[in-house]
């Protein structure tokens, strides 16, 4: 295989070029003979098009993520060197992805550069939150405490996004269950019977004649639909990736009855816990502010947050900034943060408001799955009632003629 590399000599010349080699770990040993110091390594080889679909259902997950660093900062706290951690997590690594970045964060630690600054060049895999944490706590020396802080946080993080997820998947799947019926019914089943019930001359309930209607115009136009309704989705899909789009789909997400309270609670526990994290990681508050924006997952509460920080820093307290923020951040929010400027005790506040609120997500959480079931059995019944209405109606007032 044939990879590029970037990297420099001794005297601190910059060599760039093409190497062979079996593989990537041949190619590194191979420079590293040659008293070359690694910047950068990778494949040269022209990626196939069906690599590249492939590579979209490749990725590194939150979970592995939170493995690796509840990893790293086991092995830190052992007293074990930043370099030797590193190569030891390289070895035990199975996500492929996030084995070849950690070895290639090794190999750019052991060319000279800091953590934070190798482990900036993989972000699609470590966030700017992820970065900036390890920077403070290159700057405070704080390497294994922080990173302690940030295997909770991500396992904290994956936990509630994962009772989320599982919330949502199995009214999504009943639905779309009941939706592929109901279609089937509509598009085949009811066009074929529909010739019995005209030659007999039978009274059709109004029911049933929507749904014949219905099945005739499917029946007639489903490939006009399906490419309408495919052109649709491309559509849709494209706009909600741009930004404007991103923003309307946060906006909608919080505004939805029921879900958008679900959605507030779990963007302020978010918020209250990497800000905590940040600040006990000696980062100031208003760059902590910023950084804690990015982590969200949310446009919209990251452009209340940077308003926030703006706020902060033209001299005004955290406290009265939020406070002005009542649409995204609750009254409670501001009070407790009030109490932790005033007692200096900020960061200890805003870890209670994170198990508060986590705990009102959990709660909610538990409400919501305890009524999908009920709620479920309504609209499916009524879904199926309707069908066998439509279809049973007919079928009597055929055998009452006779």
């Amino acid at each position: 295989m044939k990879f590029k590399y970037s990297a420099r000599t001794k005297s601190g010349e910059m060599q760039v070029g093409f190497i062979e080699a079996a593989n990537k770990e041949a190619a590194s040993n191979i420079l590293i003979g040659h008293d070359l110091y690694i910047l950068s390594l990778g494949s040269a080889e022209l990626e196939k098009w069906y690599d590249r679909i492939f590579n979209i259902f490749k990725r590194v997950g939150k979970v592995d993520v939170m493995v690796f660093t509840r990893q790293f900062a086991t092995l830190l706290n052992a007293g074990i060197p930043l370099g030797d951690t590193l190569k030891s997590l390289y070895k035990q690594t199975r996500n492929p992805l996030l084995k070849e970045a950690v070895y290639e964060i090794s190999s750019d630690v052991d060319s000279g550069l800091s953590l934070s600054q190798a482990l900036e060049r993989h972000v699609g895999i470590f966030s700017e939150f992820y970065v900036n944490m390890m920077r403070s706590a290159e700057i405070t020396g704080r390497m294994g405490e922080v990173s302690g802080f940030m295997a909770d946080y991500l396992e904290k993080e994956t936990t509630l996004l994962s009772k989320v997820k599982n919330a949502l998947i199995y009214p999504a799947v009943v639905l779309g269950l009941l939706g592929i019926v109901v279609g089937i019914m509509v598009g085949f089943v009811f066009p074929q019977i529909q010739p019995i019930f005209e030659e007999t001359n039978v009274d059709i309930p109004t029911v049933t004649k929507i749904l014949l209607g219905t099945g005739n115009f499917i029946a007639q136009w489903w490939l006009a639909i399906l490419v309408i309704g495919l052109i649709i989705i491309v559509v849709l899909v494209d706009y909600f990736r741009t930004k404007e789009g991103e923003t309307v789909m946060d906006e909608i997400s919080i505004k939805v009855p029921v879900l958008g309270n679900l959605f507030k609670k779990m963007y302020v526990a978010r918020f209250a816990e990497s800000t905590s994290v940040l600040i006990k990681g000696g980062i100031p508050i208003a760059q902590a502010l910023e950084i804690s924006g990015h982590t969200i997952g949310s446009i919209v509460y990251r452009d209340a947050i940077h308003e926030v920080a703006e706020s902060v820093r033209e001299g005004e307290l955290l406290s009265q900034a939020l406070a002005k923020k009542e649409n995204y951040f609750p009254i409670l929010v501001s009070q407790m943060v009030a109490v932790g400027e005033s007692t200096g005790k900020l960061d200890s506040l805003l870890d209670r408001i994170a198990t508060f609120y986590t705990r009102e997500v959990d709660d909610l959480l538990s409400n919501l799955v305890e009524l999908i079931q009920p709620i479920l059995m309504v609209i499916i019944g009524v879904g199926v009632g309707l069908l066998f209405a439509a279809v049973l109606l007919p079928i009597y007032s055929l055998v009452q003629k006779f």
